[in-house]
């Protein structure tokens, strides 16, 4: 047992590190020289990034968030690790460090593009949940023009799926902890939706009414 935790720890602390890796705020300071954690939401996450550089550094924020969760996963593959309960350990931990990166003072993102990144690379050739959890974001955020409902809802579904499809049941309680996650790091959203006052963005297709 302890010689396979000591083996265990580095792959768990590697998912974390590159967890941390804070995208969002290292292209706003190379960019505008200024703190994001400043500025709009407060958050390093691509949505923060979308008002303060805009929707194309936005999506390079998304990728890149996503790519090192799924980094994490095939890295501990790659050096045999490829247990579902040992991998569903290091992507929780990937996320975990997006939102509590060490190298800024543990002030992150809520975690869902590194989410979506781990759920998707769970199943390297057959990324299922992480495609239908995508498809349950745009629906959400289509039909309620809240960037944070979509990503809770979108989560929820690739648990969900990943139950349905039969996937190791690791990767189905990981899946559940990372949508239970976002929901805690949604909170105030969340009061904000109650409240009847979250901010909204454009849905991709215009409403009829507003077209007219």
């Amino acid at each position: 047992m302890v010689e396979t935790l000591e083996h265990f720890i580095p792959w768990a602390t590697l998912g974390y590190l590159l967890g941390s890796c804070p995208t969002g705020y290292l292209l706003v300071r190379l960019i505008k020289g200024v703190d994001i954690r400043e500025l709009g939401s407060g958050n390093i996450g691509a949505t923060n990034v979308s008002r303060v550089l805009g929707k194309k550094w936005a999506l390079f924020t998304a990728i890149a968030d996503m790519f090192k969760g799924g980094l994490a996963i095939l890295l501990t593959m790659a050096m045999g690790h490829d247990d579902a309960a040992s991998l569903s350990v290091v992507g929780a931990m990937s996320v975990l460090g997006h939102n509590f990166p060490v190298w800024i003072g543990f002030r992150g993102g809520k975690g869902v593009a590194t989410s979506f990144g781990v759920i998707a690379f769970f199943d390297f050739f057959n990324p299922s949940a992480a495609i239908l959890g995508g498809i349950a974001w745009f629906a959400a955020r289509e039909i309620s023009c809240m960037v944070s409902l979509a990503s809770m809802t979108a989560l929820f579904a690739s648990a969900f799926c990943m139950f349905v499809f039969g996937m190791p049941r690791p990767y189905f309680y990981c899946g559940l902890f990372l949508a239970a996650f976002a929901v805690v790091r949604h909170r105030e959203n969340i009061a904000r939706i109650i409240a009847g006052n979250e901010n909204k963005v454009k849905p991709f297709f215009p409403r009829r009414e507003e077209s007219e």
